[in-house]
């Protein structure tokens, strides 16, 4: 019941937070260091209480400072749980980060003060401070490799930010799938003995290195020095400490065979295996799950049938959907207040767009229009509707074949949430809720009511009407709970707001307590592997999105796009159809008005063409051009919207463009401009996937995409084999080998 959760992996230097599972807040938790590496300060050094004003430790954070295994106890009301975390080494390398005192925005005369501020101190102003070195503003930190963006904050004032990006050169991460099945009986490693009789569980991991990034911030051909190798661990929660022992030992390289005989006898949820993939550096895990019915059931022998699952995997209707992503407040256009009501009546022009799921931001009660700073989390907001009229949206959309994905915020609430008032009034209950600090980061000049001299709310960037939850108290962690469970009955999905300000533990207890159809998007800035461990199904495409601005900006040729592809690679992304690609959201500005609508259509036509879930920012396709403002019904642009409709469509033709490869060399590198700016024009090919075909077992014949961000349309060359344009109809039309390009060609 309170059990922690599977085995944890990081690495010197980075801090692992350990909860229990379904807490108890009247409840009384212990964890004990039980076992640590040699080299270990041991727990003294290593383990810290969560902040709370409770005499127990029911969240504690590990801070590994040594390489190996750190083995813990939780002692909780249903007894004693094991808890193991594997560390690698310190990944991080020494780099100045130099900023020229004249590139801040304020004069240097009028700078009291310069924040750091990125995502390696979580956004938090004032926690460390560059210093003045001549005519810079200089700061050391220690980091991993890879591009990191950053800014020095003038005045603690964010409005005052200049940006700036610093490559560490060094290996990216490595990246892990897995394959399992059972196979008959075979010799064991090392004695030769086996039992013909006696089937085996065969794990395979497959794990590859991508490039390492040099000084310049590109990634080179070759991967890291270092082979990469597999750990696999047996998760502590399925099996004893003995059996977990017995079945990791039987690992030989990148395959684990395991004797069925050697599974517990009791598998009423499975026994789960976790492959971590580590060289220079680690990766996310991977994981399966050995399932076996005991029971003697027909078809089976005495030990009863053995499956093997993915437990991670994302419901089958996520498989790459395409999102719309509707600002609730501002869908009904400017003549009519948006409600529910409102919003429902619009079901049948969302379906018209050919999407798969509707992304409803905040629907809650909030004092605000955007509905990010909730302050109840039971009830919807009273000028949008009632709790019913909200379902009865929900209801149409699935009668339109519509999923609904809701917008949960809790890595805060507003200040005006009644539990932040008791807690600033010094309840007792609320004592614990919200994260403190000190008082010296306060950069709002806000009085905190009744908060104690010296402290003060923990709130990322400057966000002083929206403080952070404490997730080391058990109480917040059973309210929020609460709080998933009754909407996960209700919704499809949820997409998770800050999710990086949210433990990582907290997301895989959400993912493994929601519906198995149930669809998690996380909003990850930067882009990170991580919450993709356990965690959530789909993530935030930041790498393509930059890319894209870049881009329409003029500021990178269009080939971009496969720079950013290589990018979540070497980051350690190993799926491309887990991602979410978007030109824009509700917190960006539009792309149409900062680079135009040919680069518009570009940009729309990558997202439809790649691997992964395409996202349409609700006005995006009417030609909007506030990045909140109303959508434009009545004097919007009808073929921007038919350009996006027909987009869609092509997408559910040609299942290809859902489910196959990207390959941006091969026959996509002969493609040649022979007429138009050969910098704005690039292409790639679609291929059938590894297995040489689709799902319906025909083989796909490759798909060759070439956009143009020009304003004006390009002439290009491409290889004879490709005959048909598909964008220009359901029956395409014919094209020889040289092809004019507005916006997108789609050739077969």
């Amino acid at each position: 019941m309170h059990e922690p959760g599977p085995p944890r992996a990081t690495s010197v230097g980075e801090s692992v937070e350990l909860a229990p599972r379904s807490p108890d807040p009247d409840g009384t938790y212990e964890w004990t260091l039980r076992d640590a590496p040699a080299e270990s300060g041991g727990e003294g050094e290593t383990l810290d209480s969560g902040q709370t004003s409770r005499p127990d430790a029911p969240v504690v954070h590990l801070r590994p400072d040594a390489p190996g295994t750190y083995v813990l106890t939780l002692d909780a009301p249903d007894g004693t749980h094991r808890q193991r975390v594997r560390a690698y080494p310190d990944e991080r390398r020494l780099v100045e980060l130099r900023v020229p005192a004249a590139d801040l925005p304020v004069d240097d005369g009028d700078v009291d003060r310069v924040s750091l501020m990125w995502p390696h101190n979580d956004r938090l102003l004032a926690r460390d401070r560059p210093e003045r070195d001549g005519g810079d503003w200089v700061c050391e930190v220690r980091v991993p490799p890879g591009r990191h963006g950053f800014s020095f904050v003038a005045n603690d004032d964010p409005g005052n930010g200049h940006r700036d990006e610093v490559t560490v050169s060094g290996p990216g991460r490595p990246r892990v799938s897995m394959s399992a099945a059972v196979v008959e009986g075979e010799a064991r490693e090392g004695d030769g003995s086996g039992d013909a009789d006696d089937p085996s569980v065969r794990i395979t991991a497959d794990a590859a290195a991508p490039p390492d990034l040099d000084d310049s911030g590109d990634t080179g051909r070759n991967g890291g020095e270092s082979p990469v190798t597999v750990d696999f661990l047996v998760d502590d929660r399925d099996a004893s400490p003995e059996t977990v022992a017995r079945i990791e030992s039987l690992a030989a390289g990148d395959t684990l065979s395991v004797p069925v005989s050697e599974l517990p006898a009791d598998l009423s949820d499975g026994v789960r295996i976790h492959a971590v993939p580590h060289a220079d550096r680690y990766g996310a895990a991977e994981t399966v799950r050995i399932e076996r019915d005991g029971s003697g059931t027909a078809g089976s022998d005495e030990r009863g049938s053995v499956t093997i699952a993915d437990p991670h995997a994302p419901p089958e209707w996520a498989d790459s959907p395409a999102i719309y992503e509707v600002f609730v407040r501002s869908f009904a256009g400017d003549t009519l207040p948006t409600t529910f009501r409102e919003i429902e009546r619009r079901v049948p022009y969302v379906e018209s767009l050919g999407v798969d799921a509707l992304w409803l931001t905040p629907v809650l009660a909030s004092p605000t229009d955007h509905g990010y700073h909730v302050t109840d989390y039971h009830d919807t907001a009273a000028d949008l509707g009632s709790r019913e009229a909200f379902e009865s949206l929900v209801a149409a959309c699935h009668e339109a074949g519509i999923r609904v994905i809701f917008d949960l915020v809790i890595n805060h609430t507003s200040r005006d949430h009644p539990a932040f008032q008791m807690h600033a009034a010094g309840v007792d209950e609320y004592a614990d809720h919200y994260r403190r600090t000190d008082g010296a980061f306060d950069v709002t000049d806000t009085d905190w009511a009744e908060l104690a001299d010296g402290d003060m709310p923990e709130y990322y960037f400057n966000w002083r009407r929206i403080p952070n939850l404490n997730f080391d108290s058990p109480a917040v962690r059973a309210w929020l709970l609460d709080v998933v469970d009754e909407w996960s009955a209700v919704v499809d999905g949820f997409r998770a707001d800050v999710a990086w300000g949210v433990p990582h533990g907290f997301w895989k207890e959400v993912a493994d307590r929601v519906p198995d159809d149930f669809l998690l998007l996380d909003e990850t800035l930067p882009h990170d592997p991580f919450y993709g461990e356990g965690e959530f199904d789909v993530h935030y495409d930041t790498s393509l999105y930059g890319a894209l601005r870049k881009i329409g900006s003029g500021g990178a040729p269009a080939d971009a796009i496969a720079d950013a592809f290589a990018r979540a690679e070497w980051l350690g992304f190993d799926d491309p159809s887990r991602q979410m690609r978007y030109v824009e959201n509700h917190d960006e500005e539009r792309y149409l008005a900062e680079y135009g609508r040919e680069a518009l259509q570009a940009a729309a036509a990558t997202v439809f063409t790649l691997p992964g879930a395409p996202m349409v920012y609700a006005g995006q396709e009417r030609g909007n051009e506030t990045y909140r403002g109303p959508i434009r019904w009545h004097d919007g642009d009808n073929a921007l919207t038919d350009f996006h409709r027909d987009l869609a469509a092509l997408r559910k033709r040609e299942p290809l463009l859902r489910d196959g490869a990207v390959d941006f060399a091969g026959r996509a590198a002969d493609v040649s401009v022979v007429d138009g700016d050969p910098e704005r024009v690039t292409a790639y090919e679609r291929t059938p996937a590894t297995d040489g075909s689709e799902g319906d077992g025909a083989v796909a014949d490759p798909l060759l995409v070439v956009v143009n961000f020009a304003d004006t349309p390009a002439i290009v060359t491409v290889p004879p084999e490709f005959e048909t344009d598909l964008f220009a109809g359901e029956a395409g039309r014919s094209v020889d080998e040289r092809v004019a390009v507005e916006s997108v060609v789609v050739l077969r």
